[in-house]
């Protein structure tokens, strides 16, 4: 029967083998450009967010070492530091808690925003080419990838035109909060997974939607495929960003809400069948991250509770209606509402809130369209914080956040950045729209697209502003850091990083993190009663070389500060103290390290000491 399906009747079986390879390589070949026209303007429109991307990012080219995001260098040289540190899982050298950073107790990379799994997805462009490279590839493909993957979401699972689509993708991957945050806020940025999440909640939904039949195998195959996938995903997404995966989960719940209240009955037949697997879907992603989870809230150097002021991270009220500066019709005067270039997250202006408000009223009816609105409102009011400000000044009436506030992992979030999951649900009534008009006869065919065309013309993006950025010491880009410290040991160079002028940092970034640094740029348990912190306390050493690097001014050392350099020296586990000719007030520091630890030895442009 199997020879009778795959040969036509009377045959010949061997002529039939025969002819089947040059029939098949025409065949597939000609599959192969069918597949292409099919696809040209998906094609096109993929390729066309790439280019966008590659044009906001090509301050960074063509050599990313030399260059460095002008409104956010530190957290750049974190970042990358970050991706040196998760890049080493490929050499087998890898953990929650890494000693790389503020020996000898380390950091929690559950803690900080450690996009672990870019980190090693990308390990082998860091390790061959050096972490800055990954970043500036992934500063613009997370910009292009989170476009792409909401295009094939509203064309795939809305059925929406492609024009349409193509306009939500671009807002949702080119929006004002995408662009700012992209001021290296990987783990902000990232976010073409939400899409993919998007897609299995919609796909469990519909799996738990009998209709008017009784659920059947096939529904319940789909109901456990879907659960499964989306547990596998938001395992990724926690890896990847978890603010993220946080501000999607709360969006999702509100428009959950929102969508039943809007379509009752489809609510009445499947929210057994869609409770039943988003509780299988969250009990397998638990199993999966049980242990990481307790490791980030309670393991070594975790922390449990969120070390940013709401107060200070919330969004003003005007900013909603101003222009971003990043943008081409942008003006800079707009920044002082928000906290910093990274954070334009609010920033949509006048015309594209006023085309969204009139999709959103013209297509009222639409159960989505209800549960978009609501979400929108529900997390724009929640980016106001606890305290409304309007044009800076602080108001005693209380925001919707006031609420929430305390609340285990909700204080671990920015209240601002609840504004960033408004750009998809803007998009996704655009989309709508749009679509509906094109599908229509008239002139609301042309007027339509027109117009949410010119408004997203309002927040089109400039390019990322660029700056050079100094060159590594000798010491570390030629290697004769090795002559000083072994791979894996501890080098205190001088002055330590700190969260304010993490740069040392990038020493060891050049190094693929080959050895570890005390003190540093990192979230640690060291604020008062071991509540979250920014960095650690110095040790009296690095203090008194801090203050000599910043005034220059060399103080009296004595046996005390002596005794006190090798005990320091000794608690870091260092290896080596070395200090480039970079450095601030650099003779100041060396003739000071001499009076500490006696002779320096010249290796390159460093001074160093062996401890």
């Amino acid at each position: 029967m199997t020879s009778a399906a795959r040969t036509a009747s009377g045959a010949d079986p061997d002529l039939a083998v025969g002819l089947a390879e040059p029939a098949a390589t025409g065949s597939r070949t000609a599959r192969w450009r069918a597949l292409l026209l099919q696809h040209r303007v998906d094609l096109t429109v993929g390729l066309a967010f790439v280019l966008l991307a590659s044009w906001l990012t090509h301050g960074l080219w063509p050599d990313p070492g030399a260059r460095v995001l002008a409104l956010n260098p530190a957290d750049q040289t974190l970042y990358e530091w970050f991706l040196a540190v998760d890049a080493r899982a490929l050499r087998g050298d890898f953990g929650l808690l890494t000693d790389r950073l503020n020996a000898p107790q380390g950091v929690n990379l559950m803690t900080n925003t450690t996009v672990i799994a870019l980190g090693v997805l990308f390990a082998p462009v860091t390790l061959l080419l050096g972490a800055p490279v990954t970043f500036a590839l992934l500063v613009a493909v997370n910009l292009a990838g989170t476009a792409i993957a909401w295009y094939l979401l509203f064309t795939r699972t809305l059925h929406a035109r492609r024009l349409a689509a193509a306009l939500g993708a671009g807002l949702c991957g080119f929006g004002p909060g995408m662009v700012s945050q992209s001021n290296s806020h990987l783990h902000m940025t990232a976010q073409w997974l939400v899409p993919v999440i998007v897609w299995l909640v919609v796909r469990l939904l519909r799996a738990a939607d009998p209709g008017p039949r009784s659920l059947d195998r096939a529904d319940r195959r789909r109901l456990l495929t879907s659960a499964v996938g989306l547990a596998a995903v938001v395992c990724v997404q926690v890896f990847v960003g978890e603010e993220v995966l946080f501000l999607a989960a709360v969006t999702l719940l509100v428009m959950t809400v929102a969508y039943g209240f809007a379509d009752r009955e489809l609510l009445r037949r499947a929210l057994p069948g869609f409770a039943g697997g988003m509780t299988v879907a969250t009990g397998l992603a638990l199993v999966v991250l049980g242990y990481p989870l307790w490791f980030q809230f309670a393991g070594p150097q975790g922390v449990a509770d969120g070390m940013f002021s709401p107060h200070y991270f919330s969004a003003d009220l005007r900013s909603w209606w101003a222009t971003s500066p990043l943008s081409v019709v942008g003006d800079d005067a707009s920044a002082r509402l928000t906290t910093g270039p990274a954070e334009y997250n609010t920033f949509l202006g006048v015309p594209l809130l006023l085309v969204t408000a009139a999709c959103a009223l013209w297509l009222r009816r639409r159960p989505l369209v209800v549960a978009c609105t609501a979400g929108a409102l529900v997390t724009g009011a929640l980016s106001l914080g606890p305290r409304i400000v309007l044009d800076g000044d602080p108001s005693p009436v209380p925001g919707p956040y006031a609420l929430l506030a305390g609340l285990p992992v909700v204080d671990g979030a920015l209240p601002m950045r609840f504004a960033l999951a408004v750009l998809p649900l803007a998009a996704t009534l655009l989309v709508l729209a749009v679509d509906r008009a094109l599908r229509a006869p008239g002139r609301v065919r042309l007027l339509v697209p027109a117009a949410v065309g010119a408004a997203l013309l309002t927040v089109f993006p400039a390019p990322l502003p660029t700056a050079d950025r100094p060159a590594l010491p000798e010491f570390i880009s030629g290697g004769h850091w090795r002559d000083c410290v072994p791979p894996g040991g501890v080098l205190a160079p001088v002055p330590a990083a700190t969260p304010k002028e993490p740069w040392p940092m990038r020493w060891a970034t050049a190094a693929d993190a080959e050895f570890g640094l005390p003190e540093g740029f990192f979230i640690g348990p060291h604020g008062p009663d071991g509540s979250a912190a920014m960095g650690t306390f110095k040790q009296p050493t690095s203090a008194l070389l801090a203050d000599v690097a910043k005034r220059g001014d060399e103080p009296v050392i004595g046996e005390e500060q002596r005794r006190q350099a090798r005990a320091d020296a000794d608690f870091w586990g260092a290896s080596c103290v070395a200090v480039t000719d970079d450095a601030p007030h650099a003779e100041s520091l060396r003739r000071t390290l001499v009076q500490l630890y006696g002779p320096g030895t010249r290796i390159a442009d460093a001074w160093t000491w062996r401890v």
